[in-house]
């Protein structure tokens, strides 16, 4: 049990968890905002057009209320915040690959020194010139080799 509840610690306190539960709090307060800008502002700007507050627009079928004056300002809520965590993704990859350092890439090529044409780094022979291709050695050549 106790292995569990350390494993567990451990879990939590990474700091991916901490992150994301620092942005649901954010994101929670900011969705706040974004509501009231809906409800207050943006609403009653398009309740202008209808005569009357746009959330209180409803249809009455067979004594069903359907309430899309409601449904319409969530929508606009959706797509605003939305728009704001596309931008700040966006933004918070574009600063991450600021400091990512550029992996290097394997070379799977090398140029024939007589033709100059490209070709796979383990070829021993050139495809378009045919010429034999001396293999670099690995290591420096021992006394018994000289």
């Amino acid at each position: 049990m106790k292995k569990f509840f350390q494993e567990f610690k451990d879990f939590a306190m990474r700091g991916s968890v901490i992150d994301l539960a620092v942005g649901v709090i954010v994101g929670g307060a900011f969705q706040k905002i974004v509501n009231s800008l809906v409800t207050d502002i943006i609403s009653p700007i398009l309740g202008l057009f209808a005569k009357e507050n746009f959330n209180g627009l409803s249809l009455n079928v067979m004594g069903v209320s359907i309430q899309y004056g409601s449904f319409i300002t969530e929508v606009i809520n959706f797509i605003i915040m939305a728009f704001v965590i596309f931008v700040m993704v966006k933004t918070l990859n574009k600063i991450a690959s600021f400091h990512k350092k550029p992996e290097e890439e394997e070379q799977t090529e090398k140029k024939c020194p007589y033709c100059m044409s490209k070709i796979d780094i383990n070829a021993i022979r050139c495809p378009y010139c045919t010429s034999i291709l001396e293999e670099e050695p690995d290591e420096e050549p021992t006394e018994s080799a000289l």
